[in-house]
Parts: C-alpha cells; sequence; structure tokens
C-alpha cells in the first residue's frame, strides 16, 4: 500500500535463510528436481521486490536452480536493470537482464543470450544480435490468469509509494482501483497485477506482467526520479512495441479512470516471440552448472 514500511531485510542469517527457502522452493518444481542444475546467479537481494524475485522464481521452471552470489562469482545475471552491476572482465551469461543508465558498459567477455532490449545491446557493444525481452514476460506460461476483478492496478515503484497526488488519486477512485505493492514476492504481486482490467504504473515490471498477460497498460514517471531515468522503459519498449509507447506524462491525470483511456495492450504475437527467444536462450544457461553445488548435496542439507 502507499506509505507502508518494507519489513527488515539486511544481514548474513536472513540472506542466508531466503537462500535456503529459493532452494526449497526449487525443489517442489518437478523439473527443478528431476533435472536441475544449480547455477551461481545475481539478482538484486538488497530488499523485497517481485521484479528481483523473478530470477529465483522463474529460472526452476527450466531446470535451472539459480544460487545467488555476488557480480564476481556469478555465471548467469538475471532479470532487471543489473549490468551496472557487472565487473568489465565478467565472463558469465546474460539471461534478459539490461542496463539502468543510458551510457556504454562494454562487457566483451560476457555471453550475452539476451538482453531485455536493443538499446542495452547497443549500450553493451554488441556484434551479434542476442535474444530480446524481459523474461518477466514468461510469468502467464507459469501462472494462471486469476477472474478479473474490473480493477485499475496501479503499480508504484518503490521510490513512489509516498506520493502524494497518487494516494489522492488513488483515493478519489474508491473501488475502481487498487494498489499492488511490488515490495513482495513475484507470485502475489503477478497475480495481482494479471487480475486487473488497466495497468497505471512507474514500476517497469508493472508494464511487463501486464503485457505477458494482454492487459492494457499506461507507464508514466513521478518525483523522485529512477536513477536511469525512463532509460529502461525505452529499452524494453523498443523490444515490444517498437517505435510505440504506452508512457503517459504525470500531469496529465485529472483522474485514474482518464489516465487508461489511452491504455492498449502490447501485440500478443510479439510478446510470444520474444518469450520464446528467452526460452531457447535458457539451452545455453544449462552448461553453467556447477560442480561446486551438486543438487544431491542440495537436497540433504535442507533435509538436514
Amino acid at each position: 500500500m502507499i506509505g507502508m514500511r518494507m519489513p527488515r531485510y539486511e544481514g548474513a542469517l536472513r540472506r542466508r535463510s531466503r537462500q535456503l527457502r529459493r532452494l526449497a522452493d526449487a525443489l517442489t518444481v518437478p523439473r527443478a528436481r528431476r533435472e536441475g542444475v544449480i547455477v551461481p546467479a545475481f539478482w538484486w537481494d538488497g530488499h523485497p521486490n517481485f521484479g528481483d524475485d523473478l530470477t529465483p522464481a522463474l529460472l526452476p521452471r527450466y531446470g535451472i536452480v539459480p544460487l545467488y552470489r555476488e557480480p564476481r562469482a556469478a555465471r548467469l545475471v538475471g532479470v532487471d536493470s543489473l549490468l551496472e552491476f557487472m565487473p568489465a572482465d565478467y565472463a558469465g551469461a546474460i539471461w534478459g537482464a539490461g542496463l539502468m543508465k543510458d551510457a556504454r558498459h562494454p562487457l566483451p567477455r560476457a555471453a550475452a543470450l539476451a538482453v531485455r532490449g536493443p538499446l542495452t545491446a547497443e549500450r553493451l557493444g554488441l556484434r551479434v544480435e542476442p535474444a530480446f525481452g524481459d523474461p518477466g514476460i514468461l510469468v502467464s506460461r507459469h501462472i494462471t490468469q486469476p477472474p478479473p476483478d474490473g480493477r485499475i492496478a496501479v503499480v508504484p515503484h518503490g521510490h513512489h509509494r509516498s506520493h502524494e497526488r497518487l494516494a489522492r488519486l488513488i483515493a478519489e477512485a474508491g473501488d475502481a482501483a487498487r494498489t499492488v505493492n511490488v515490495h513482495q514476492r513475484a507470485a502475489g504481486a503477478v497475480r495481482a497485477i494479471a487480475a486487473a482490467r488497466a495497468v497505471i504504473t512507474t514500476s517497469l515490471h508493472g508494464l511487463i506482467t501486464a503485457d505477458a498477460y494482454g492487459i492494457p497498460a499506461v507507464w508514466t514517471t513521478l518525483e523522485p526520479p529512477l536513477g536511469g531515468g525512463d532509460f529502461e522503459f525505452r529499452d524494453y519498449e523498443a523490444a515490444v512495441t517498437p517505435g510505440r509507447t504506452r508512457y503517459r506524462p504525470f500531469a496529465d491525470a485529472g483522474s485514474l479512470a482518464d489516465f487508461v483511456d489511452g491504455a492498449w495492450s502490447a501485440d500478443r504475437a510479439v510478446v510470444q516471440r520474444l518469450g520464446d527467444g528467452l526460452e531457447t536462450a535458457l539451452t545455453d544457461v544449462r552448461g553453467l552448472g556447477s560442480g561446486d553445488f551438486p543438487l544431491g548435496a542440495m537436497r540433504a542439507l535442507l533435509r538436514s
């Protein structure tokens, strides 16, 4: 909800607990349990956020169990704007990640199997075009869309949870709108967005989840601005809606209902094609499995 406080998330014990919980969750996925390989991977783990949770949530569905590691020890970097964290000599795989800022960041040794969009590919200096798309578009292949509730889902980025005018517009909309808390695990936030009739978001993964389920959406920007401005939105839309944008200035928002009048859905065929490319790219990721972390040993650890 707007103005909510986040739970404490830092500390070695809390991180270790999350690691064990994610491994336990992965072992409930039949494919991961049957043929899973463990891959040391990096994703943002500094606070709870459903977009960041997509890496450990999605990969076990493809027989890959990501084990959190800091960038220098990772062999895979997953979902979100993470590439600025990777050192210049990073030699692992990139799967759907993007840059946060509109600036060059070459990673010449990395295996760019998939990146979020063509703007990221250009700033990385890639010579061979990878697959494009954010892996968040795959959620509809694994989480059944709930029955629609006919409401507008407002998905504020964590920086905008306390934005006064946005909170006022939500309150004025009454039962016609609801706020989606991005500070939760992936499945809950995805279902909350997927049940909406339309989405207004300042969070990129609010837009991506809407696209996964074919829901009309608009995105906007608020104060304080995100670290990279609107670069990640432009990068994503250059792959999914090239030449078109769902952006609307927040100053145009007289009411939430007026704001979504111009909302529209991404082309389902394009979303399908990008999702297929992201899944195909994972066949190369399976070769990054680490012999240091055999799955059988992890099963024993989790039983102890």
